[in-house]
């Protein structure tokens, strides 16, 4: 890493008792983003990127979450280690979360004003910790943070519930909230995916410039390679818990190494007509009963032996960019 990572996940490891036994979710994911740097974090529904992010943020319980190995290293801090009054002062001041649906993470017998206020009031005591607040003061942030998502009128907004909100304008309440209290990391979850096209990309849009004026790093969690090319600069693509190829995001979809990415790339309709999508065949493992080896060897055309017994290491292939495959190993590229 030629910069100092504000997020590095070391070989993380997540599980979870369930009925049928401990379900592997995560199974060595290593992944960091540097300080200003927008990254992608790719894979079909399932494959544990939220998982992955929501450790990160401190916000999974232990139980029924179980870190048997690896660490998650926020701005050089162990998340997995801190004390919890270390992780109130790391969330809005180091990382913060945009959650994929806007519905379900604003609470409807709330009105907005009333959760970015309590948002306002937990950045001033955990972050600056320099005093009360005036409910003056809090209220002229908030309308500032709702007029930089370009919401109209945003007095009348705050007095409002979220059931009262469009799709669209509830997503922006969620990034005015996240970006409130200038965090210097963002995770986006799938930002847009509730909305239609035309108001995701507008939401993209505008999240995208507003994280570039701050200068904050992102890691946009997402299954569409669409928003993938058009936003970050690097991309991680993960497959049931592990991830399985990295890269400049521009050599990613030029020349994808893994069985896998080709298998996602390939599964995107072509508006040309010229092909049809061919998908993927098969689905995702049950994690309680996880392939061994690699993980997609079930579902890979190419599939070896080897594949079967033991989980392929992560190999480079070129300058910036890595596979997690045997078909590359000895040298191939």
């Amino acid at each position: 890493m030629e910069e100092k990572a504000i997020l590095d996940i070391r070989d993380l490891h997540v599980w979870f008792r369930v009925y049928e036994g401990v379900s592997r979710v995560l199974d060595g994911v290593s992944l960091y983003v540097r300080g200003g740097e927008h990254v992608g974090l790719v894979g079909e529904t399932g494959c544990g990127k939220t998982v992955a992010m929501k450790t990160a943020m401190g916000i999974l319980r232990s139980p029924p979450a179980l870190f048997p190995q690896g660490q998650v290293l926020l701005a050089g801090r162990d998340v997995l280690k801190a004390a919890p009054i270390e992780l109130l002062r790391m969330k809005g001041k180091t990382i913060s979360m945009i959650f994929q649906d806007p519905l379900s993470a604003l609470n409807p017998v709330f009105t907005v004003g009333q959760q970015i206020f309590d948002v306002i009031r937990f950045g001033h005591r955990w972050i600056r910790d320099d005093g009360a607040l005036t409910k003056t003061k809090v209220r002229g942030i908030a309308m500032e943070a709702l007029t930089s998502v370009q919401l109209p009128d945003p007095r009348r907004i705050l007095s409002l519930y979220p059931l009262e909100l469009s799709g669209g304008m509830r997503q922006r309440v969620l990034i005015a909230m996240a970006l409130v209290n200038r965090p210097r990391f963002l995770i986006a979850d799938e930002p847009g995916s509730a909305l239609d096209v035309t108001i995701q990309a507008q939401i993209l849009s505008l999240l995208k410039s507003l994280v570039k004026e701050a200068g904050i790093a992102v890691l946009l969690i997402t299954h569409d390679l669409g928003v993938v090319r058009e936003t970050v600069e690097r991309v991680y693509i993960m497959y049931a818990g592990r991830v399985v190829e990295e890269g400049q995001t521009v050599e990613i979809f030029d020349d994808p190494k893994h069985p896998y990415t080709q298998g996602l790339l390939s599964s995107v309709p072509r508006l040309t007509g010229e092909a049809l999508a061919e998908g993927i065949p098969g689905t995702l493992s049950d994690y309680t009963e996880a392939p061994s080896g690699c993980r997609f060897h079930p579902r890979c055309p190419q599939a070896m032996e080897k594949c079967a017994q033991q989980k392929p290491p992560m190999v480079k292939v070129s300058t910036k960019q890595h596979v997690a495959c045997y078909l590359y190993h000895g040298g191939g590229g």
